[in-house]
């Protein structure tokens, strides 16, 4: 069969834009380019305003990673600035960036990712008793009953009779490709709906913190809400009764509903465990962003897995990062070649592609938006699987049990989360970690406020006279996708630079200097077993792009005012 080329665009289910161009031969993908496809300018914004509002502009990079850049933000200016943070206010940061991700993990499952593996017109075929059986035999989740399985099936049948799919329109229904039964359809359908409620109740825990969301206040030297048991307007023994209530509420889902369908459904893929492999190089910094498996503070340490191999970890060492613009529309001033690290960040838009109508943007060296950052020289992949890895190299008692029986049951080996399932089950085994840590970090918090530990802001460097000249710094979170670090350098008190490289820069970016693909493009064609059962419905690549859960606004943080549309194939 001769070599077929491929456009899918837009890539759909995801934040931002992403077009992925691909070559197949007999059924099997040989090649792969990830083309980020927009252009904005945040940082050019930042540039000379005071170090102390950049965390409101940056969470306007992107309308779902809001709070994570506003924390990452934070943090590189209290680097930069060598500012101490109370302790209650690191412990609400910490409870902040913990529900939001376990929200985000939820979301990307049901809303982006899971009909990549669940068939909704399959769901109509389902027997409801049969469904409560199965739904009954993983948790006592009190939906889980035939009224209720009965109730959507009914709701999906009156959509279907009346020509209109709502929400689950245009899927690629019917796929051959499709695994799971009737009754895992259907128990699936009704908890996709589900976690349409609760992920707007539990985030409210954003709002009691930060007055607002999905933009919630952050302060440089603390958080903006105090804490007093006598004040109404302030964190009390209401709001924390309140605060109380939805953690648990969303563990109870996380532990009954999330994981439970997460194993079901790696049950009818395991094949998946050995297709998508990427880059095999992952990297997390660990307690910089409290979601590392969701250790402890100071427990777990930032490390590099090589080979995919929990028996090869290495130290991280933030000199090490270089982007590169090889393949990007970007204009280095020692050339396309050079690798520059964050701190000596240049953000020189030039664009050189074609002009439409163009076919390919792949027949150019240059083909996206997204620089291509490498850690030594070599590509990473960061995200839920890469912190599982590190800390499970690093022996954590809960997440080496969790992995071990979870692994167990699916006959797959650590490695395998290297993969495109591996992705996928690695996010919902660090939301149950998550969801079981954050209870402890909100004790934590309780006892410390009746201990009267209570001061959530310091105000020992908030003068800027008492700033030294110069200063530089970084601020790592571990958000929902991975790494995220922003770089500020700050002179005579204004921002002079500020680059930010995220976790889909890490995973969506394309070749480097050294003809290097980034992970996306690895997991497609990276190892040449990568299968395309029928290029006009192409389920099975947007099971592996998906499986990073892109955000393309946050890889470029810049737009196209052009707008100028593109593609052949249209993701569903």
């Amino acid at each position: 069969m001769a070599t077929q080329r491929i456009v899918i665009d837009p890539i759909t289910r995801i934040e931002g834009h992403l077009r992925i161009e691909l070559e197949t031969d007999g059924g099997m993908i040989g090649n792969a380019w990830a083309c980020t496809t927009q252009f904005r300018g945040i940082e050019k914004i930042l540039q000379g305003r005071d170090p102390r509002d950049a965390w409101a502009f940056v969470q306007r990079i992107c309308g779902v990673c809001t709070a994570v850049h506003a924390m990452a933000s934070v943090r590189a200016v209290e680097d930069a600035l060598k500012y101490p943070v109370p302790r209650a206010a690191e412990l609400i940061r910490a409870l902040m960036m913990e529900m939001g991700t376990i929200q985000d993990h939820v979301i990307h499952f049901y809303h982006l990712h899971a009909m990549d593996w669940v068939d909704v017109l399959s769901a109509l075929k389902a027997d409801p008793v049969q469904t409560a059986r199965l739904a009954g035999s993983l948790s006592d989740w009190p939906t889980n009953s035939v009224t209720h399985f009965s109730a959507v099936r009914k709701k999906l049948q009156e959509s279907v009779a009346g020509g209109q799919f709502s929400i689950f329109s245009n899927g690629y229904w019917g796929h051959p490709e499709y695994k799971l039964p009737p009754e895992a359809n259907l128990m699936a359908v009704a908890h996709y709906l589900e976690a349409l409620e609760w992920q707007r109740d539990v985030i409210r825990l954003q709002t009691v913190f930060g007055g607002k969301n999905p933009h919630p206040n952050f302060l440089v030297g603390g958080m903006a809400c105090s804490i007093n048991m006598d004040n109404q307007m302030t964190i009390n023994q209401v709001s924390l009764a309140q605060l109380e209530g939805m953690i648990q509420r969303a563990r109870d889902f996380v532990e009954k509903v999330y994981y439970p369908d997460m194993m079901v459904i790696a049950s009818f893929y395991k094949e998946y465990a050995d297709i998508g492999l990427s880059t095999p190089n992952l990297m997390a910094v660990g307690e910089a962003g409290y979601s590392c498996a969701g250790a402890p503070a100071g427990q777990l340490k930032a490390g590099i897995v090589t080979d995919s191999d929990i028996t090869n970890m290495s130290p991280f060492d933030l000199r090490k990062i270089a982007e590169f613009i090889t393949s990007s529309w970007y204009a280095y001033p020692d050339g396309d070649n050079a690798g520059h690290h964050p701190w000596q960040g240049v953000t020189t838009p030039r664009y050189t592609g074609p002009t439409p109508p163009y076919r390919y943007l792949s027949d150019d060296n240059k083909y996206t938006w997204c620089k291509a950052p490498r850690y030594d020289g070599k590509p990473l992949q960061v995200g839920p699987n890469a912190r599982l890895l590190v800390a499970y190299a690093q022996g954590h008692t809960d997440t080496v049990k969790l992995l071990d029986d979870s692994l167990r049951q699916l006959g797959m080996k650590p490695s395998q989360l290297n993969s495109t399932l591996g992705r996928t089950l690695g996010r919902s085994l660090e939301t149950l970690l998550i969801a079981r840590r954050m209870t402890e970090t909100f004790k934590t918090l309780v006892e410390g406020i009746k201990q009267r530990d209570v001061s959530t802001f310091n105000s020992e460097l908030w003068d800027p006279d008492s700033w030294p000249k110069s200063a530089q710094g970084v601020g790592f979170v571990e958000d929902a996708r991975g790494t995220l670090s922003h770089w500020v350098q700050i002179e005579n008190r204004k921002i002079v630079r500020y680059e930010c490289v995220v976790p889909s820069t890490w995973n969506s970016s394309g070749r480097d200097s050294q003809g290097q693909m980034g992970p996306y493009e690895h997991a497609l064609a990276g190892n040449g077993r990568h299968p395309l059962f029928d290029s006009k419905r192409p389920l099975e690549v947007l099971r592996t792009i998906h499986s990073f859960d892109p955000c393309q606004s946050c890889a470029v943080h810049l737009t196209d005012l052009r707008g100028t549309p593109v593609g052949e194939v249209i993701a569903r």
